[in-house]
Order: structure tokens, then C-alpha cells, then sequence
């Protein structure tokens, strides 16, 4: 499945955070099929130190925009 670019270009300025963290997570959320509390906990590296808040906050305004 591959991840719409406006979709993840609307989250990144929604959020206001950088827009590779933002593939990144929507990545992880949606192509690899990880849960919230598993990326903030186990995938910190990946997405820049993200909490659950902002993690949540991005997966909400990708599904909002689609």
C-alpha cells in the first residue's frame, strides 16, 4: 500500500512537525501495521522521539485528509 503524499503533507503542517517524521510514523502506522504505544516505546529512533500524543496526532490528521 502506498502512503498518499498529500495526505502526509497536510499531518506534517497540521502538526507542525518535520515532514520525514511524519513518513516515517504514517509508515510504521499504517504500511508496517504498528501500534501507537509500540512505536513511541520501541521505535523512537525512527520517528525522532516522538510521544504517543504527537504519534496520535498524526495518524488523525492522515485519516482525517483521507
Amino acid at each position: 500500500m502506498s502512503l498518499d503524499t498529500k495526505a502526509l503533507a497536510y499531518a506534517a503542517q497540521k502538526t507542525e512537525l518535520a515532514l520525514r517524521k511524519v513518513m516515517t510514523t504514517v509508515d510504521l502506522l499504517v504500511t508496517q501495521e504498528c501500534t501507537i504505544p509500540f512505536i513511541s516505546r520501541y521505535r523512537k529512533e525512527a520517528t525522532g522521539n516522538l510521544d504517543e500524543v504527537q504519534i496520535r496526532a498524526i495518524k488523525d490528521a492522515y485519516e482525517e485528509y483521507i
